[in-house]
């Protein structure tokens, strides 16, 4: 008995110290060396500060920028430095989600100056499961493009150009949807704008 014991607590910390120490050491100096943005985080350098990452959102709100999807958890601003990741867990029949949803539209159809009945695309309205998607679909990137030309007094076929070409396509062409980094389209576009932010 005392053996199979001495056995069993062996074997714990045996695969403990491989599975557990070993084996993400290696992996996170492997990825170091072969994949340093992305295993840094993908972040996103402007005059030597980060000023995001492209995998997280970041909440936009002003007119001269594009928004981002709307989120359920501040943008992942938590308290004492660390962020959270939330969806709202709000059901399809919830009385909290209809009156989200509705501000939202209410908001976007205002900003943009559109009719109370106009439509918008749908991830601009409902936030997504983590709360800090960094994507848009291009059909809610084309649809503020007029109120972001208006904000910066620049021409819709500049920042219509501008959202073509951070365009993304599915993963290896199979895998997801067309998409639009928010953050990175964005920086483009204070880059393009002699009247920055």
């Amino acid at each position: 008995m005392f053996k199979l014991t001495l056995q069993s607590i062996l074997q714990t910390l045996m695969w403990t110290v491989i599975t557990g120490m070993l084996y993400p050491l290696v992996l996170t100096v492997c990825f170091q060396l072969i994949f340093p943005y992305q295993a840094g985080g993908s972040l996103v350098m402007r005059d030597g500060k980060v000023v995001g990452s492209e995998l997280l959102a970041q909440g936009f709100q002003t007119n001269r920028y594009f928004w981002p999807r709307p989120s359920a958890c501040g943008y992942g601003t938590g308290t004492g430095g660390f962020a959270t990741s939330s969806g709202s867990n709000l059901g399809p029949t919830s009385a909290q989600l209809q009156k989200n949803v509705d501000g939202n539209l209410a908001t976007l159809r205002t900003a943009s100056n559109l009719p109370a009945d106009a439509s918008v695309p749908a991830d601009l309205v409902f936030a997504s499961a983590s709360g800090l998607d960094p994507d848009i679909s291009p059909e809610a990137a084309r649809f503020q493009i007029t109120r972001v030309a208006a904000a910066r007094s620049m021409s819709v076929d500049q920042v219509a150009a501008l959202v073509e070409e951070f365009i993304k396509p599915p993963q290896w062409g199979v895998f997801g949807q067309a998409r639009v980094n928010v953050l990175l389209l964005n920086l483009a576009l204070d880059d393009t704008d002699p009247k920055k932010g």
